[in-house]
């Protein structure tokens, strides 16, 4: 009986032992497996950049693929202006003599020709200017005559020196007046040689400097005109040029004839190409800028604009070429630069890059050594893989 006690005793402690072995052990495994559950394998993390498309996905989507390729690109200098006209492009019109505006139809952005009549004056005044003249006019024939009468008596001592320079003065007094006052009736644009007694007038013409556009309208019928008012300004657009304003420090950087990106205000996605036309030697003592002047290069987008249009523009100095791929091909997420190379077929590793400038639809890899020559990468549809 004891051996059998003895025999009992020893199975169940092996029991005891063997289930507790048991429970170390399978906890010991959900422990390892819990951990491992929380980490990624180098295959999974693989996968996770890896991108596999079919066919028909890179079809319909509409994708490319591209290699880098060495692009030009320009370094820029920002300035802001306007558009503007030079000086013998615009005029300000002013009556040379004071009188009531009689009539005027125009409106601004009226179109007018050189010579087209801008508006009427009435004043009595302008009778009597064409009275004087008629009037010396009149005595002059008659002093010339006796101005070369008296020239022969002195010469054969019939007359005396008194008398021929009397008859000399009023000669040369008359002709004085009478060029002033014909000149005086041209600038009311009234033609003297055609002026006689039956068609004195007490209105006069205005007439338009230069062919153009109304721009400003500032007389109204009924209204007095000094000859210090300005009643019209007449603008030639025809001669639109881009005004810039650039700071001191990028003067030394500034060449005729460099490119000149544009944009106008609310309008940022039309750029409208120019060039540097001149530039000036002077820098604004206060603002510490100098003024650059350019041209558009296609001359009818002048219609397009108007004197005094805000511009925005970039002005393109030195040129040189970098490793590039389209702008397409980079995303950008959270200041984080990334693309997707090609590893085999439709295949994709998404790899992050160091860009730089951009240009004409490139963009600068920096670090594009990192590439061998012959990989290729997705350069159209690359936003849309990277982000889903």
């Amino acid at each position: 009986m004891k051996n059998l006690s003895n025999t009992m005793s020893t199975a169940l402690y092996l029991k005891g032992f063997l289930i507790i072995s048991i429970i170390i052990l399978t906890s010991c495994n959900s422990n390892k497996k819990t951990e491992m559950g929380n980490k990624e394998t180098p295959d999974e993390i693989e996968n996770s950049d890896t991108i596999t498309l079919t066919d028909t996905q890179f079809k319909a989507g509409g994708m490319q693929v591209g290699k880098i390729t060495q692009q030009a690109f320009s370094s820029i200098v920002k300035a802001n202006g306007m558009f503007s006209v030079p000086p013998a492009s615009q005029a300000d019109v002013n009556a040379y003599f004071a009188g009531y505006v009689k009539e005027i139809d125009l409106l601004p952005g009226d179109a007018v020709k050189k010579g087209q009549i801008l508006f009427t004056l009435e004043n009595p005044e302008y009778v009597q200017v064409q009275q004087d003249f008629l009037q010396a006019k009149g005595r002059l024939n008659y002093l010339k005559l006796d101005f070369e009468r008296q020239k022969e008596l002195i010469a054969d001592n019939i007359t005396s020196k008194k008398n021929f320079l009397k008859a000399e003065s009023e000669y040369k007094v008359t002709l004085a007046q009478y060029q002033a006052l014909k000149k005086k009736l041209s600038l009311m644009n009234i033609n003297p040689n055609t002026l006689t007694g039956d068609n004195i007038r007490s209105v006069i013409k205005v007439l338009s400097p230069l062919t153009g556009y109304t721009t400003i309208v500032n007389a109204t019928k009924g209204m007095y005109l000094t000859p210090t008012d300005v009643a019209v300004t007449v603008t030639n657009t025809n001669d639109l040029h881009i005004e810039l304003k650039i700071f001191e420090k990028d003067l030394p950087l500034i060449k005729e004839g460099q490119p000149i990106n544009l944009r106008i205000q609310n309008d940022q996605n039309n750029v409208y190409q120019g060039k540097v036309h001149l530039v000036n030697k002077a820098v604004h003592t206060q603002e510490r800028t100098v003024v650059i002047h350019g041209d558009l290069v296609n001359p009818s987008e002048t219609q397009l604009f108007a004197p005094g249009m805000y511009i925005e523009a970039e002005i393109l100095t030195e040129t040189t070429k970098h490793p590039a791929l389209p702008v397409e091909a980079v995303v950008n997420i959270d200041k984080n630069y990334f693309v997707l190379v090609k590893r085999n077929d439709l295949t994709f590793k998404k790899v992050p890059v160091n860009v730089g400038v951009t240009s004409k639809g490139f963009i600068q890899i920096v670090n594009a050594e990192d590439f061998k020559k012959d990989t290729e990468f997705l350069t159209k549809g690359t936003f849309n893989l990277i982000t889903e």
